[in-house]
């Protein structure tokens, strides 16, 4: 894909599910995990994790990240840019996960 100019970002969103009792313990393993390996990545102007608390004692957890382009998004993600990549202890604290990641170009 194209890249973008500088008036353009690709913003890129996964979503999880997971006990809400796990909120800030799993918040900072996404943020040592893949927060920083997106950060690190070139082309990545930044990342941050929300969430928000669901019924039953779930929390549904976003991470979103916005990006140069569709092409530097490849340096993160590999071949396949809509698969979610996921870390060893993320079975551990997951109930629920999109396996497919969203992908949208915001327009200054």
């Amino acid at each position: 894909m194209a890249s973008m100019t500088d008036e353009q970002n690709v913003i890129r969103m996964w979503r999880g599910v997971i006990r809400t009792a796990d909120t800030d313990e799993y918040v900072d393993y996404v943020e040592r995990t893949g927060i920083e390996e997106y950060r690190a990545t070139p082309g990545n102007r930044d990342a941050w994790t929300v969430t928000r608390d669901l019924a039953d004692g779930l929390t549904e957890i976003v991470t979103i990240s916005r990006w140069d382009s569709f092409d530097s998004i490849h340096g993160f993600a590999g071949d396949d840019i809509e698969k979610a990549v996921y870390y060893p202890e993320d079975d551990r604290y997951l109930v629920e996960r999109d396996d497919r990641v969203r992908h949208y170009v915001q327009r200054s």
